[in-house]
């Protein structure tokens, strides 16, 4: 064998090799375990959030209480923003499973709309309570308190975030498999929202007025 033949073939020996797989090798079900786990660390979480309020939510430490600060009409305005954006993420859901694309999109956009509304009235109360000196560093209350809700406000905004990530890639690929699969990874995370949200405001904000 040649000097230049053998330099050629171990030139080819040492080019990397290429594999093409005709699918991806994504188990069946596997994202929608790996989310279930996710949730149920997220409860976790939340769990040790409402604990923690619990035992510092009535330490005022001389401050304003919570029936002092809490504007139990805004909350409730509030509340049925997020829960309406759970029912219109519910009708985009339907828009999917009858590939109606355009559909998808508005309830998806709807959702947005409602979701970024709780944001910016939860932003007005903080705003609020901290022009009226009761900041997170006030008291316990306070810091448990901003803790748990804030918590749950940056969940929405992650939330907002893989939505409209989302709804380019509807736009740009379709109803695709892959965008089905993370539509309704979304959901679930959604809908956990909402449930956390109904426990914040069932024993942060009616308990704190009574």
């Amino acid at each position: 064998m040649s000097q230049m033949q053998y330099t050629a073939g171990g030139a080819a020996a040492l080019a990397p090799r290429e594999y093409h797989l005709a699918e991806e090798p994504h188990p069946e079900n596997g994202t929608s375990l790996g989310f279930w786990l996710y949730l149920m660390s997220d409860c976790l979480i939340f769990a040790a959030l409402f604990a923690t309020y619990g035992v510092l939510g009535r330490s005022y430490a001389a401050g304003p209480t919570g029936k002092e600060l809490f504007d139990l009409p805004l909350v409730a305005i509030n509340t049925a923003f997020l829960l309406l954006s759970s029912i219109t993420f519910g009708f985009a859901m339907l828009q999917k499973q009858q590939g109606k694309k355009s559909g998808t999109l508005l309830w998806l956009a709807i959702t947005g709309l409602f979701g970024l509304a709780f944001l910016c009235v939860e932003l007005y109360e903080f705003q609020h309570m901290i022009h009226a000196g009761a900041g997170p560093t006030r008291s316990a209350f306070t810091s448990s308190f901003f803790t748990l809700v804030g918590t749950h406000g940056l969940h929405v905004t992650f939330g907002l975030i893989w939505l409209i990530t989302l709804m380019i890639q509807i736009t740009k690929h379709g109803l695709t498999h892959e965008n089905n699969r993370r539509l309704m990874c979304l959901s679930m995370f959604w809908h956990f929202l909402d449930v956390i949200w109904i426990g914040v405001f069932t024993f942060v904000y009616l308990m704190g007025v009574l």
